[in-house]
This record gives C-alpha cells, sequence and structure tokens, in this order.
C-alpha cells in the first residue's frame, strides 16, 4: 500500500467521524443511554421528576420474617401426619369402612390384619389396590405407594374359586344363595379347584367357605344366615389366620344377637388371636358392658355343667372315674359306706 492510499483513507475517516457527530448533536445520547447534562434532563423531565423514593429499612419486615415465611409455612403443611385415618372400600358389596391409627411406615400385611377385624373377611382373601389395579404387596409400605391420609383404597375379594361369589351372599345374609354355594355336603357347588379334590380334602374345602361365610355374616350381624350355617355344619371354633373367631367379629361389631347365637353352639369367649385379645377384652375395650356380661355368664354356665356343684372334685380326674359295670369298681366304692370288706368271701366286717 503506498502512502497516497494511507493518507485518502484517513481523511475519510475523518470526514465520516465529523458527520457523525453533527448528526448526533441534534438527536440527543442513544437511546437507552444516561444523558450528561444534567440541566438538559430536568428540562425534559420537569419539576415533579424530582421525588424522594422512602427511605427503606435495612432490617427485614416483620411480615417476611423467618418464622413468617409463606414458604416455610407452606413446606410445614405439606408434611403429612404421623397418624391419620383411611377409608376402604370393599368392591364387591359396596360398603366402606375406616381404619385409624394409620402411619407412613405402615406395611400392607399391617393394613390387611387390621381389615380382617375391621371389614369382617379373612386376612388372606384380601387384594388391595390404590388409584389403579396394580396390587399392593404385602411387605411395602404406605409412603412407597405414596398413600395419603383420608385417601380411599379399593378392597377386593380374591376371586379364584369362588369367593368373590360367596363372600356378598354371606354379606347380604342371603340363605338362597348361601345353600348354593358349596357351604354345606349337600351342596352341587364345584369349581375348577374342587373338582380335583379327594373326598377328604373336598370335606376341608366345604368346612372352610362355611367358615368364611359364617365369619362374614357374623361381623354383619345376618342372624338368619348364621343360624342357617349352623345348623349344617358351619363351625364356630374356625379362625382366621390372625386367630379371630366369628366370636371375635361378632363382639368388635356389637353384634349381640349373633354373640348369643354363636355362644349357644359353644363359641370360646377367651380365645386368643395372634395379638393376644379375647372376644371378653375386645368388648371391654369398646365398652359394650352387655355383651361382656353375656359372655361371662356364659363362661361360667360352661364351666359348672363340666363340673358337678356337689362334688368338690374334679370328674376329669381319672381317680374319681368310676365304671358302675365294674365290680371292682362297684365293690371299692361301696367299702367305705357299708363297712363290707371287698377282701375273702365278702364277710361284712366287725362294728
Amino acid at each position: 500500500m503506498t502512502r497516497g492510499e494511507t493518507g485518502q483513507r484517513a481523511m475519510q475517516r475523518a470526514e465520516a467521524a465529523g458527520a457523525a457527530d453533527a448528526g448526533g448533536a441534534g438527536a440527543g445520547p442513544p437511546r437507552g443511554a444516561l444523558s450528561l447534562d444534567p440541566a438538559l434532563s430536568r428540562r425534559r423531565m420537569g419539576s415533579g421528576a424530582l421525588r424522594h423514593l422512602p427511605s427503606q429499612s435495612r432490617g427485614r419486615p416483620r411480615s417476611q420474617s423467618r418464622g413468617g415465611d409463606p414458604q416455610v409455612e407452606s413446606l410445614v403443611l405439606d408434611v403429612p401426619p404421623e397418624v391419620f385415618v383411611l377409608r376402604v372400600l370393599l368392591e364387591e358389596t359396596g360398603e366402606t369402612f375406616e381404619v385409624k391409627n394409620c402411619r407412613g411406615d405402615m406395611t400392607v400385611r399391617e393394613l390387611k390384619e387390621e381389615l380382617d377385624l375391621i371389614a369382617g373377611v379373612p386376612m388372606n382373601l384380601l387384594v388391595l389396590r390404590y388409584l389403579d389395579q396394580g396390587i399392593l404387596m404385602d411387605d411395602s409400605t404406605l409412603n412407597f405407594y405414596d398413600v395419603v391420609p383420608g385417601g380411599i383404597i379399593s378392597l377386593c375379594v380374591w376371586h379364584h374359586d369362588g369367593w368373590t361369589d360367596l363372600v356378598p351372599a354371606a354379606a347380604e345374609g342371603d340363605i338362597s344363595k348361601l345353600s348354593c354355594l358349596g357351604v354345606d355336603d349337600d351342596s352341587p357347588y364345584q369349581t375348577a379347584n374342587s373338582l380335583y379334590l379327594g373326598e377328604k380334602h373336598w370335606r376341608a374345602w366345604v368346612a372352610q367357605r362355611a367358615f368364611v361365610a359364617l365369619y362374614v355374616a357374623s361381623h354383619r350381624g345376618r342372624l338368619e344366615a348364621v343360624q342357617y350355617l349352623l345348623e349344617h355344619g358351619a363351625s364356630c371354633l374356625g379362625r382366621s389366620p390372625m386367630g379371630r373367631t366369628p366370636l371375635h367379629v361378632a363382639v368388635a361389631m356389637g353384634q349381640s344377637d349373633c354373640i348369643g347365637l354363636l355362644l349357644k353352639y359353644g363359641a370360646p369367649t377367651l380365645a386368643k388371636d395372634a395379638k393376644g385379645t379375647t372376644p371378653q377384652a375386645i368388648a371391654r375395650q369398646l365398652n359394650h358392658r352387655k355383651d361382656e356380661r353375656q359372655m361371662f355368664l356364659s363362661y361360667w354356665m360352661t364351666k359348672s355343667e363340666r363340673k358337678d356343684p356337689k362334688d368338690p372334685k374334679d370328674p376329669k380326674d381319672p381317680k374319681d372315674l368310676k365304671d358302675p359295670k365294674d365290680p371292682k369298681d362297684v365293690g371299692a366304692a361301696k367299702a367305705p359306706q357299708s363297712g363290707v370288706s371287698n377282701s375273702g368271701s365278702g364277710s361284712k366286717g366287725q362294728s
């Protein structure tokens, strides 16, 4: 590049800079830039533009203190309570039950143990679902499934082997349905499972179905159904997986008429469940005085029948059991009273 070209370009740059300065003087500062002339700024803004902003305290306002921070308060409110109530809907019958004292770390199995008594259905037949059709696993906790306090859990009966037909029929107390669902030996009812059972296992299968029907009907106070089942061989001595008898659930629900009928057929008042609770203890906890008195009288009446009140000895003692057909026992029994000796030829002893 020659010296002439360099000088020419320098002159062009100087002319361009001068033109820019001339145009910018009338237009003012660029948009968004601060004005360098304070007098010009005052004339444009006017006297009303000079306003003093109120001084702000350096300290934090009381309403925004840490204790009253709305964000902190919302976090505190979002923490679920340690103990809460759940509602459980039995799909087959439409019944709703409340389970109190639930916790986030409570397992599904523990919830089933409570429903064994509250819903009146043995826990081995229960299937729990929440929000969808997924089955809640026994070892998982309520927190694992994000169960919220006051939520509704779906309770279903195990759908195999005809249980979905038997449980609603027992809950309704419909004898015409129960008689056709395999609760006695004369019922023609069969399932895919019972077709392959031998006679011994088939009888056990019928006895199990009769017990479940008695358990469900006793819980709901279906007196006619309870009487029908007891008359057709249902055992009031059967137990659920939690060790509970039909008397346990009848007492828990205050079904006094069913309690009296079960006691008449020999229901044990002191039978302990897996938690060591008896029907009498349940009546005492729930303050069911009438039911507690009824079981107390039944217990002592049964005990008095087993033991003769005139005989101070226990008849169960084998030493006191004498066979009247055995001459040795007859002679031994008469000897102290008549003074007759049992030795030799049976001559009378000297008085």
